[in-house]
Formats: structure tokens, C-alpha cells, sequence
């Protein structure tokens, strides 16, 4: 079971890669540049063959797929490389692979918008849409009990199906301390608590009902373009968060934590979700691939955002810079994101796995 999990969580992030790959042959291919490689994994190769004048290969290193474009690497003048075509065409191919990131996403939450049901916050009332309640932690209050017990935001209470349920529970309590049943993850912990005395919310906790909700057909589709949406804005909003807490310019809110997570670290989530059913696991894997498309498209030398900048200096210029000054600064900040994900492997994926 273990195993099967690994593999399915593994295909999952390869399958989002080759799709990713595949948004950059697909353009290619449409403005008539020739595709010299097309590979899921990376070399050494395992297998290839040669349809029409692409080389489809699978390789030994899972973690990945590529794209071999001719002329992709410059100093090659030809009607049918990469180097050749206008800037526009140039940057849509580019920007292909990462806006596929952001459709597979739409297309998967659509698909479990309309099918398994897709997690959200749900209200106390009776739907027959509206499967698998829980009652999750969204906020913990500063210097609450709540805080102080360690509790975390993301938790869920178990024993309680509406807010309502759990609201009664606290008003009928005894005094003095209690114990609530949490899951987090797929760890089940005992937490005493204090409630406070002298406080309108005594224990410091902000809840919401969430659940799995299924929309009609009809809405299902726009409602899996809506969840991308909101998952890009919270996505950039947890990173601006992020870099502000780490600048010291403002604070991570209580009960959020701020962590790094590496191939290991994504696999081991997928591997958790996987076991909490089909809707969770397509959730978790529409928000990665929207992380990706957003993480691909930063300026930065390596990723496709940093050869969106060297085409922008194309344009501003009216030349390209020197192929080979952008193959030694793409090489040099290659080894820079291996050397950092080999530091976030370290450093948060191993100590979070034993």
C-alpha cells in the first residue's frame, strides 16, 4: 500500500511535468520549429523512438520531462529554430508550458467539482450536496489557550460535524480543563486545554465547517476556473506573507508556521492525501501545479519567467544577448536551484519525514 501510494504521488508530479513540457512542444510545433527530443525523465535514456523527426524518449531519472528545440540554446540561424521566430511567438511558446500549469488545474478542480465533490467551507444547514463534513481550525488567536496547547491552523476536531455541535459542547462543559480530539495529518493527537474565563471566545479558535461539495455539470467547470483563481491570489499573498515575516516587516498570524517543501516533501503530502480520498488528492495536485506555473514563472535564469527577461532585453536592445553569456547565467543559476533544493531536502523534508 505504501509503495502504491509512492508511485501514485510520483506519477502525479511527473504527469504535471509532461504536461507542462508538452504546452511548450505544442506551440513550438504550431509556429513550424522543429522538435528535436521530446522525453519524460531525464537521461540516461531507457528507451527512444523516432516518430517523423522528434525523438520521443523515456529516461531513468523520473523526477521531470523536457523538451529538446531546435536552435532553443541561440547561435543557430535557421527558418526552423527557435532563435529564428519573432519575439511574440518565441514568448508564447515559453509561456505555454507554464500557462498549462494553471489548465490542469481548472480542468481537475472542474472535474471534481462536478464528481466527488470539492472541499470547501459549507454553512450548519442540511444539503444533500454536501458530504463528509469536518471542523477545521481556519485561526488561532495569540497567546489564546488554544495557542498555548498547540493547536494549528489546519487541524480538524474530531467528534464534531457542525460548528453548532462543538458551540454546544463548550457551553455545557464543566469548568477547569478539557480535552479535544485532533487530527493533523493522518496523526490523531489528545489535546488538554484550558478555556479562559474571562473571554468571549475562551479557547481562541476561529472554526469553519468544511466539506465536500458537488456542483451541477453547468457550474462545475466555472467553478473549477474560480478555485484556480483564488488559489493563485492565496498563493501570492502567502508568499508576500512570507517574505514579510522573514524581513521582519510583519508577522506570520498565530498558529501558521512557515515551511520549505522539497521533491520529498511534495511527494510525502501527496502520498498523506491520497489516503483521504480522490477529491483531497485532486485538490492538493490542482494547487501544486498552480504553485508550479507561478513558481516557473519568476524572473529568474533557469525557469522559463528568466527567459521571458532575456527576451524582454531582446526586445528593449533590438538584439539578443550573446547566447553564450545566457547559456553560462542560465547553467550558473541551475546549480544554485539544485543546490537550494538539495538544502530544503535537508532541511524540511527529511526532518519532517523521520
Amino acid at each position: 500500500m505504501i509503495i502504491a501510494t509512492i508511485l501514485i504521488a510520483l506519477f502525479s508530479l511527473v504527469a504535471l511535468l509532461v504536461i507542462h513540457e508538452f504546452g511548450h512542444f505544442i506551440l513550438a510545433k504550431k509556429f513550424g520549429i522543429k522538435i528535436e527530443e521530446f522525453g519524460v525523465g531525464y537521461p540516461p535514456r531507457i528507451f527512444g523512438k523516432k516518430f517523423g523527426e522528434t525523438v520521443y524518449s523515456l529516461n531513468l531519472i523520473p523526477f521531470g520531462a523536457f523538451v529538446k528545440i531546435y536552435g532553443e540554446e541561440g547561435g543557430i540561424e535557421d527558418y526552423r529554430s527557435f532563435t529564428d521566430k519573432p519575439i511574440w511567438q518565441r514568448f508564447l511558446i515559453i509561456i505555454g508550458g507554464v500557462v498549462s500549469f494553471w489548465l490542469v488545474a481548472a480542468v481537475l478542480l472542474g472535474l471534481v467539482s462536478a464528481t466527488w465533490g470539492l472541499p470547501q467551507a459549507v454553512g450548519d444547514e442540511v444539503n444533500s450536496r454536501v458530504k463528509d463534513p469536518k471542523i477545521q481550525i481556519v485561526q488561532v488567536v495569540s497567546g489564546s489557550p488554544a495557542e498555548k496547547a498547540e493547536l494549528m491552523v489546519g487541524d480538524i476536531l474530531i467528534g464534531f460535524e457542525k460548528i453548532a455541535e462543538f458551540n454546544d459542547f463548550m457551553a455545557n462543559r464543566q469548568e477547569g480543563e478539557i480535552v479535544l480530539d485532533i487530527q493533523r495529518d493522518q496523526n490523531v493527537l489528545e489535546k488538554k486545554i484550558t478555556p479562559s474565563t474571562s473571554d468571549e471566545y475562551p479557547l481562541g479558535l476561529v472554526l469553519a465547517r468544511v466539506a465536500l461539495y458537488r456542483y451541477p455539470l453547468h457550474e462545475a467547470a466555472w467553478q473549477g476556473i474560480v478555485v484556480c483563481k483564488n488559489m493563485t491570489v492565496n498563493i501570492v499573498q502567502g508568499w508576500i506573507m512570507g517574505i514579510k515575516s522573514v524581513l521582519g516587516i510583519a508577522q506570520l498570524p498565530s498558529g501558521l508556521k512557515m515551511e520549505f517543501l522539497g521533491p520529498l516533501g511534495i511527494m510525502d503530502l501527496l502520498s498523506q492525501y491520497s489516503k483521504m480520498g480522490v477529491s483531497y488528492f485532486f485538490f492538493l495536485v490542482s494547487y501544486i501545479s498552480v504553485a508550479m506555473a507561478l513558481t516557473n514563472i519568476l524572473p529568474i535564469p533557469a525557469l522559463d519567467g528568466g527567459k521571458i527577461v532575456f527576451l524582454l532585453i531582446e526586445a528593449l536592445r533590438g538584439k539578443a544577448v550573446n547566447c553564450k553569456i545566457e547559456q553560462n547565467v542560465t547553467a550558473a543559476f541551475f546549480v544554485l536551484l539544485i543546490v537550494f533544493m538539495i538544502f530544503v531536502t535537508f532541511k524540511f523534508d527529511i526532518p519532517r519525514l523521520f
